[in-house]
């Protein structure tokens, strides 16, 4: 079973840019795929999951924050980072890797985002440029409190 998380940025943040934000190092920079406005990487040994850029028009999520809350966001333009990650590896190195990754774009673009889990759980938005997280019960199973704070 894999799980996806996605980051998304709105507007037009140049796809390769965002692409070298995510890596740790220059040997994990996502490469152009057939298509070239496609990025990606198969990183499943160094940081537990592959990883997916990519722009895009017309968008729209909807996910659940915080329980019962729903919320709803259509970027007319956006670029996706998507992490794809096995099951087994989600603790292991998945996780941690994927957070650190998301605070490297975010510091290096200003654009509000979204990162959201299987299409379903909003787990943080920026707006305005700031961060809110939300589903604090994940970020609390992960060791992850206060990771964007501050």
């Amino acid at each position: 079973m894999a799980v996806e998380f996605r980051l998304v940025l709105a507007g037009h943040p140049p796809v390769a840019d965002v692409a070298a934000l995510t890596a740790a190092d220059l040997s994990e920079v996502p490469r152009p795929t057939s298509d070239p406005a496609r990025f990606s990487a198969r990183l499943y040994d160094r940081r537990g999951y592959a990883i997916t850029v990519r722009a895009g028009r017309a968008g729209y999520w909807e996910a659940e924050a915080d329980g019962k809350d729903r919320w709803e966001w259509e970027p007319a333009a956006y670029v996706p980072v998507t992490f794809s990650m096995r099951a087994d590896d989600i603790v292991e190195k998945g996780i941690t890797n994927m957070v650190a990754a998301v605070r490297r774009v975010l510091a290096g673009c200003a654009e509000d985002a979204a990162l959201v889990q299987d299409g379903n759980y909003l787990l943080l938005t920026r707006s305005d440029g700031v961060v809110r997280t939300y589903c604090p019960a994940w970020w609390s199973h992960y060791h992850l409190d206060g990771s964007f704070t501050g």
